[in-house]
This record gives structure tokens, C-alpha cells and sequence, in this order.
């Protein structure tokens, strides 16, 4: 990355974690995009540069990692089973993503907000067709040869309602239990083979 987009990934971080921080106090809907940019020392129009919308104050990075997740897949060893492959990749990302009292706060403050629960399962609705699409592209070059749409449909599903059986664990046991282990046992008990 150039200095300049470093620098703007580096205040759109910074004016995350001020979102963040304030709709974990005073409540998402209760929070203006005003107080914030106040609070951040702008203009409400200069915050809108860093985020399209308030929601993505807060969900920001779930699209970088879509596109990310689907990019990892295509990379997975020719001829690997498609539930394999998503095993791996989505596991690793578990392991890389800290479970950090921040992430614990934003996946609350999901949970908590229906507004932000709703574009969030929006993300992760357009993150799953795209890594379903991967799937299939991978099926005519050899692995799991001959997937459709239905079958590329029920994995990518299955793999989210495992991602989120793990999260909501994790959000239960207030942070206490792994991520990573959760997700992995989710995998492992889903497994269609």
C-alpha cells in the first residue's frame, strides 16, 4: 500500500474504535453520526468519506474479508473436497482474527442492534455467494467434481451457520471459550462425509 492509503486505512481503524467505543456505551440507534464525527473532530461529511453509512462504522472490514476468504479458496490444492476446503480456510481465519474485548464488543453490539444485524447478515449473504461461486469455479477445474448450485448453496450456508454457532457460543461464554475450537467442533459435527 502506498503512505496515503496506509494513512487512511490507519484513521479509518482509528475512527472505528471511536464508533466503536461510543455506540458500546450510549446504544447503536442512540448514537448520531453527528456525536461521532463531533467527537472525532470533523465534519459528519469527511466521516462519510472513511464509511459509506453508519452500520459500516462498525462492520467496515466484514467485506475486505469476503473477498479475502474467497480468494483463499480459489489458492486451496486442486482436488481437495469442497467442505474441505472451507474447513481450512475458514479456520484460519479464526486463528488470525484476535478475539480481542473489541471484537467481543462489536459482535454484542450486533447481536444488540437490529439495524446493524440486519446489514450484517446482508454482508454475509453477498460474502457467501461469492465464496459459493469460488466453489463451483473450483468444481470444473477437478476439486469435487461436477458441484452445482444447489450443492455449493447448502455447503457455503452450512459453513456460516457454523460460523455463527461458534460466534454466538463465544458471545455465551463471554469470550472465555475459543473461537477457533468452537469453530473447528462446528465443522467437525456438520462434516457431510
Amino acid at each position: 500500500m502506498s503512505l496515503r492509503e496506509r494513512t487512511r486505512a490507519a484513521v479509518r481503524a482509528e475512527l472505528a474504535a471511536l464508533a466503536l467505543e461510543m455506540f458500546a456505551e450510549r446504544g447503536f440507534e442512540e448514537t448520531t453520526v453527528d456525536e461521532v464525527a463531533r467527537a472525532a473532530g470533523m465534519s459528519k461529511r469527511s466521516l462519510f468519506r472513511y464509511f459509506p453509512t453508519k452500520e459500516d462504522m462498525v462492520l467496515g472490514s466484514a467485506e475486505a474479508m469476503g473477498e479475502a476468504v474467497a480468494a483463499e479458496l480459489r489458492a486451496r490444492p486442486e482436488g481437495e473436497a469442497p467442505w474441505e476446503s472451507l474447513r481450512v480456510v475458514l479456520c484460519g481465519w479464526e486463528e488470525r482474527i484476535s478475539s480481542s474485548a473489541e471484537r467481543l464488543a462489536r459482535l454484542r453490539l450486533v447481536e444488540e442492534s437490529p439495524a446493524l444485524h440486519a446489514r450484517w447478515v446482508q454482508r454475509r449473504e453477498e460474502a457467501r455467494r461469492e465464496i459459493a461461486a469460488v466453489l463451483r469455479e473450483r468444481a470444473g477445474a477437478g476439486a469435487g467434481a461436477g458441484l452445482d448450485a444447489f450443492s455449493a448453496d447448502l455447503l457455503t450456508s452450512a459453513a456460516g451457520a457454523a460460523l455463527e454457532s461458534a460466534t454466538r457460543e463465544w458471545l455465551r461464554s463471554n469470550g472465555q471459550k475459543s473461537r477457533p475450537e468452537l469453530l473447528t467442533e462446528a465443522f467437525t459435527r456438520l462434516n457431510p462425509t
